[in-house]
């Protein structure tokens, strides 16, 4: 076996194990969270950030309003609205700032997070715990991928496992979703 193939299997095998740690309880609360917002924000940094865009751009083929934070044309937050806000440590101060700002506006709040009792946590009314090595822990005890990598592939991967569920629940057929897809690509 060469390295790149072990490294892949080391990557899936570490992927595997977080993912089946999650709770399902908590995956289920989410997307109830998601499905019965008036709105959908989502926000984080780097990478999360990335992994949470990816998100927005599915959550959107389903037909639900979202809007990624700091883009030029996303509204104000309110009541009635969710923020999706992803950060391994808890603490990224711009994602831990609209945390805060989304419950001062009535808005409620889902943590993707490996810190449930971190800031971000206690701004949550949902959080989904990922037992994941953040961008700090570059010992190698919880993932020997570096930094948070392994967090944010599991934000990415969770969040596409939400939308196949939410998809599948509203019964809406590949075709329909694709009338939403980007057309002026």
């Amino acid at each position: 076996m060469n390295r790149d193939s072990t490294d892949r299997e080391m990557i899936l095998g570490e992927l595997k194990r977080t993912l089946a740690a999650v709770s399902g309880v908590e995956i289920a609360a989410a997307r109830e969270a998601i499905l019965g917002a008036a709105r959908v924000f989502v926000t984080g940094a780097g990478r999360s950030g990335l992994a949470l865009k990816m998100a927005a751009m599915r959550l959107m083929h389903l037909g639900l309003a979202v809007h990624v934070v700091g883009e030029l044309t996303t509204p104000a937050i309110g009541a009635g609205d969710v923020l999706v806000a992803a950060s391994g440590s808890g603490t990224t101060a711009g994602v831990v700032q609209a945390a805060e700002v989304a419950r001062r506006a009535g808005a409620d709040v889902l943590a993707l997070t490996t810190a449930p009792g971190s800031r971000l946590g206690q701004y949550a009314r949902w959080r989904l715990v990922i037992p994941a090595a953040t961008k700090q822990d570059h010992g190698g005890a919880k993932s020997e991928q570096y930094a948070g990598a392994l967090f944010e592939q599991s934000v990415l991967l969770i969040m596409d496992a939400m939308f196949q569920a939410m998809w599948r629940e509203r019964g809406e057929s590949a075709d329909e979703l694709w009338k939403r897809h980007a057309n002026l690509e």
